[in-house]
């Protein structure tokens, strides 16, 4: 079966099929013109295109890849900063109730102070009054003696016999 057919058999095979040598021939050099102009002036610039697109895929999903990144970051920079807020905050309201309650205290201490002075005055206010009041009363009292005693002895007395009954008016009182 590997024998060779001689030449007029060969062409006679072609013949069979229609095909001409020079058509042929003019086909396959058309067709490699076409071919490389087609690969110059349109697969090139297309490939260079898809490469383009491709290259520019590539940087977005690279970008998208970094902000996600980023986003990560600020996320945890975000929640370490609220924590971190948080925490000074309940640390100030922690130390404003302290302070409240300090304050407090020292105010209700002024308070009980000052209304202790304020008891201490009037208790010495009261007995200033009491003892104004006692004498006014012992000086009414020895009057209103000797005012009766003259009544009931008829006569008059003398500042002497005054000055006496009042004092033992008021030593009786006393």
């Amino acid at each position: 079966m590997a024998e060779s057919l001689p030449a007029g058999e060969d062409s006679g095979l072609a013949a069979q099929f229609g095909i001409d040598g020079g058509k042929f021939a003019a086909q396959i050099i058309v067709f490699l013109v076409l071919f490389f102009l087609l690969k110059k002036f349109a697969y090139s610039p297309i490939q260079k295109i898809l490469e383009q697109r491709r290259q520019q895929i590539a940087q977005s999903v690279a970008n998208a890849e970094r902000i996600r990144v980023e986003l990560e970051e600020a996320e945890r920079t975000r929640s370490s900063l609220v924590k971190k807020a948080n925490e000074q905050a309940n640390a100030l309201i922690e130390e404003a109730r302290a302070s409240a309650d300090k304050i407090g205290g020292q105010k209700i201490q002024e308070a009980i102070a000052q209304a202790e002075g304020v008891l201490r005055k009037a208790e010495e206010t009261a007995a200033r009054d009491r003892e104004r009041i006692m004498a006014e009363l012992k000086n009414e009292m020895g009057k209103l003696v000797v005012a009766t005693t003259a009544k009931v002895i008829g006569k008059t007395l003398t500042a002497e016999d005054q000055t006496r009954l009042e004092k033992e008016a008021l030593s009786n009182l006393s």
